[in-house]
């Protein structure tokens, strides 16, 4: 016996799709715990790169180089990693990436010379760029709906405060010379956290791939390398080698490099290719837009704590843990600030993140103000409130702008979307500590002294607010 339904009862059944794999609580705080270590680990080393470059002699260039050799290999090679996950799944993408991790954090932790520890610090930085692009592909592909905002705005969170904790731990684990281990505690903390992180994923992260896995662009990948290279390593590395003859070929070389990159994607893309960043994905207003916004965010608020952490600490002669300690009310505000967003954007949508941008900014100028009013008599008590003010402006910023980024991008290309929102920021965290930490250097080295230079590189990024004001009052009125 048959049994017919019609039309109009069939439509009233709720139709679930099974096929899509689910994330849960559990396995979102695996991938969350992913995002967090590669971010801690770029702050983590401001606060130790004082006992570093007592105990291995490293001098001013090798220090730059382990901020930079992590920096550089991290940002070149992400969208890289986000299309491997497309291709060979994400789940795998993010153990392989977890382990190697984990790997190389030993080998920063027992690294016996300064060039053993930045070649170390290249290769954390390659694993680093295996497993972030996963985290936010995995977000995007398994989950939907309130559960999707909920876990985009969690990502946003645990990127910011990952970047705040890390210097706060970076200076009590330096202070704390945890079984003499001194400045290697900050690597080989990450050893345990790995280890939990492996175990996790492989019970809690579902397996998700692109359903039409493109191969990789070996052209545009080169190209987008050397692009990135001629800029951040002239940048990165020119104040502390004196500026020599290849720091200015690579910045001359920058836009031959960066406009060759665009035009063989744009080649690749009419031709029916897929293109490591498509260009058709810069057709959604709200990445394009959201990008916009992230650049200068990034960039300001990575120089700001280079600055703080060098200034404390050499300027102020202020101990590891004190110096992070300041930033305690910057973290506790952002972590305010984050659980509150998903409530306030739906009441005001992305006009929160210019309310935050201004915030930002008072915060900063309050700090710029004590730090002119009496530089030599500062201590953290009166950083207190300009710290927790800009924390509270950028904790209203960075969750929201994550979101919306990748707000349009379709599932089937969450790996390159996460590529590059995660490349641009990246990239902006290392031109933010070549830009305004390279500025405070300079300016600290002449007779004005540190005060001064804290004054006008805190003034500068205002300037860098002022255009993330600006551009965020293009950015679509909604939050998808």
């Amino acid at each position: 016996m048959t049994t017919t339904t019609s039309p109009s009862a069939r439509a009233t059944v709720p139709v679930v799709d099974h096929s899509r794999p689910a994330l849960g609580s559990l396995g979102l705080f695996t991938v969350l715990l992913g995002a967090a270590l590669p971010l801690i680990d770029f702050f983590i080393v401001n606060v130790a790169l004082p006992t570093i470059d007592h105990d291995l002699a490293a001098g001013p260039a090798l220090l730059e180089l382990v901020v930079a050799g992590y920096g550089l290999a991290y940002a070149v090679l992400l969208v890289l990693g986000g299309r491997l996950g497309d291709l060979f799944g994400r789940r795998r993408l993010f153990l392989v990436g977890m382990g190697a991790f984990g790997a190389t954090s030993l080998a920063c932790g027992l690294a016996p010379d300064a060039w053993t520890l930045v070649g170390a610090r290249v290769a954390q930085g390659v694993a680093a760029a295996l497993m972030l692009p996963q985290v936010l592909a995995t977000i995007h592909s398994s989950t939907s709906g309130a559960r999707h905002a909920k876990a985009l705005s969690l990502y946003g969170a645990t990127a910011g405060l990952s970047m705040v904790a890390g210097q706060i731990l970076g200076g009590v684990l330096v202070a704390a010379d945890v079984a003499g281990t001194g400045w290697r505690a900050v690597f080989l903390v990450n050893v345990p956290v790995a280890l939990v992180g492996l175990l996790l994923a492989v019970r809690t992260v579902p397996e998700t791939r692109s359903d039409r896995p493109a191969p990789v662009d070996v052209p545009g990948t080169l190209l987008l390398a050397l692009s990135l290279i001629t800029l951040l390593a002239p940048l990165t590395e020119g104040r502390a080698a004196g500026w020599p003859l290849w720091t200015w070929l690579a910045l001359a070389a920058f836009p031959f490099a960066a406009g060759a990159f665009w035009w063989v994607e744009l080649r690749t893309d009419r031709r029916g290719g897929v293109p490591l960043v498509p260009p058709s994905l810069l057709a959604l207003v709200s990445l394009r837009r959201g990008l916009a916004v992230v650049l200068p965010l990034s960039l300001g608020f990575s120089g700001f704590m280079f600055v703080i952490a060098v200034a404390l600490q050499q300027g102020l002669g202020m101990g590891a843990v004190a110096s992070g300690l300041a930033l305690v009310p910057m973290a506790v505000a952002f972590f305010g600030a984050s659980l509150a967003g998903p409530r306030v954007v739906r009441r005001w949508g992305t006009r929160i993140v210019t309310a935050g941008g201004l915030l930002q900014g008072l915060g900063i100028a309050l700090i710029a103000w004590v730090a002119w009013r009496g530089w030599a008599d500062l201590s953290v008590w009166h950083l207190v409130p300009g710290m927790a003010i800009a924390g509270l402006g950028q904790g209203l910023q960075l969750p929201v702008l994550f979101r919306l980024v990748l707000s349009e991008v379709p599932a089937e290309r969450a790996g390159v979307g996460s590529g590059v929102m995660v490349t641009t920021q990246q990239s902006a965290l290392a031109l933010g500590v070549a830009t305004l930490g390279s500025l405070f250097l300079s300016l600290s080295s002449s007779p004005a002294g540190t005060g001064s230079a804290v004054t006008t590189t805190l003034l500068v990024q205002l300037g860098v607010i002022a255009l993330t004001v600006l551009l965020s009052l293009r950015l679509p009125r909604t939050v998808k």
